[in-house]
C-alpha cells in the first residue's frame, strides 16, 4: 500500500531524507513534530532512506570502520557539541550523543518495507519506535531481535520482518532507494523536501514552517 494513500489532506507530504543512526535525524523530527502539532492541515512525511555509511559498507555488507570517510576526532567532538546543544534547545533527552558502531541498514530494510506495505500511521509508529530504541533506550538497531521487539509492538508480525531482513531482493531494492537520493543530489541528512525546496540539517519549526508555508 503506498504510504500516502487515503490522506484527505491537500497538502503535498514533506520528503525527509534520513538515516536513522544520524543523531540529527532523531532531533530534525522533533522539530518537525511540533511543526507538524501546530498545524491545522495534516502534513504526512515521505520517508527516503539515506545510507550514511554507505561508501564504508563492505561486498559482504559489513562496515569497515577502518575506512578513511574524513571524519577525524575534530569532526565527532563538533558533532557531539551540536547534539548537546540542539538537544538543550528542543528538551529531549537522549542516551547517545552519537552511533558510531551501530548499523542502521536492519532497520532501514525493515522500516521501508513496512513504508511500501502497510498503513501510514503503523510506518509512522515502527518508524518512532526505531528512533526511540537507539536515541531515548540505547538499544542496538541492527539487531534481529530489536527489530522483532519494535514490530511486535505495533502489531506487525515479527516473522515478516524477520524475512525481510534476510531476503536480498528487499536488500536490492532499498539500495536502490540510496543510489537514488544520491542521485537527487542528496550528500547529508536529514534533509527536508517539499515543493522544489529543500532544507538540510535539524532545522527549528519555523523554518519547516516557512519550507512548507513560504512566510
Amino acid at each position: 500500500m503506498d504510504a500516502t494513500a487515503g490522506d484527505t489532506s491537500t497538502a503535498e507530504p514533506i520528503i525527509v531524507y534520513s538515516d536513522y543512526v544520524c543523531p540529527f535525524c532523531y532531533l530534525g523530527r522533533e522539530s518537525l513534530s511540533r511543526y507538524q502539532a501546530d498545524r491545522e492541515q495534516p502534513l504526512k512525511i515521505e520517508w527516503r532512506p539515506f545510507d550514511l555509511r554507505r561508501d564504508k559498507r563492505t561486498a559482504d555488507g559489513e562496515i569497515d570502520h577502518s575506512v578513511d570517510d574524513g571524519k577525524d576526532d575534530a569532526y565527532f567532538d563538533q558533532a557531539k557539541a551540536s547534539v548537546q546543544r540542539l538537544q538543550a534547545q528542543y528538551d529531549v533527552d537522549m542516551a547517545l550523543d552519537l552511533a558510531i558502531e551501530v548499523d542502521s541498514l536492519p532497520a532501514q530494510l525493515a522500516s521501508y518495507h513496512v513504508f511500501e506495505q502497510y498503513p501510514y500511521e503503523t510506518w509512522l509508529a515502527f518508524d518512532a519506535a526505531i528512533f526511540e530504541a537507539l536515541w531515548v533506550d540505547g538499544r542496538d538497531i541492527g539487531e534481529k531481535a530489536v527489530l522483532r521487539e519494535l514490530a511486535a509492538d505495533v502489531d506487525i508480525d515479527p516473522d515478516e520482518i524477520s524475512a525481510v531482513l534476510d531476503d536480498d531482493e528487499h536488500r536490492t531494492k532499498l539500495d536502490e532507494a540510496f543510489t537514488a537520493a544520491q542521485r537527487a543530489g542528496i550528500t547529508g541528512v536529514p534533509t527536508f523536501g517539499y515543493d522544489g525546496h529543500a532544507a538540510r540539517g535539524a532545522v527549528p519549526p519555523e523554518q519547516l514552517r516557512r519550507l512548507v508555508e513560504g512566510a
